[in-house]
């Protein structure tokens, strides 16, 4: 019933930009939350940033001043500006909803992109 759909994954070198978008799509009531995720190679999936449909952002020690979440989740799409990128970013980044239809709420995954980073 949701669906979420990624795009913006590429390979760059240390130093340059790439620019994450995600949209959601099915039938629900509400989105109270959406965010990125990534999981390096070995590792465990972590936070990157998240945005709450309250306006509030949540970002990772490790990206801020280099990363923006923005986007509407009204709209239900946000995207992840990332600058000044570096090989430690490298990994597959997650989109995720936290959508609510009537009294459930559940959390929504799309299947990831690539981001690979180059020294």
């Amino acid at each position: 019933q949701v669906q979420l759909v990624e795009s913006g994954g590429g390979s760059v070198q240390a130093g340059g930009s790439l620019r994450l978008s995600c949209t959601v799509s099915g039938r629900f009531d509400s989105i109270s939350a959406m965010g990125w995720y990534r999981q390096a190679p070995g590792k465990q999936r972590d936070l990157v940033a998240i945005t709450t449909s309250g306006g509030g952002t949540n970002y990772a020690d490790s990206v801020k001043g280099r990363f923006t979440i923005s986007g509407d989740i009204a709209k239900n799409t946000v995207y992840l500006q990332m600058n000044n990128l570096e090989p430690e970013d490298t990994g597959v980044y997650y989109c995720n909803a936290r959508v609510r239809s009537r009294w459930v709420t559940n959390d929504y995954w799309g299947q990831g992109t690539q981001v690979t980073v180059s020294s």
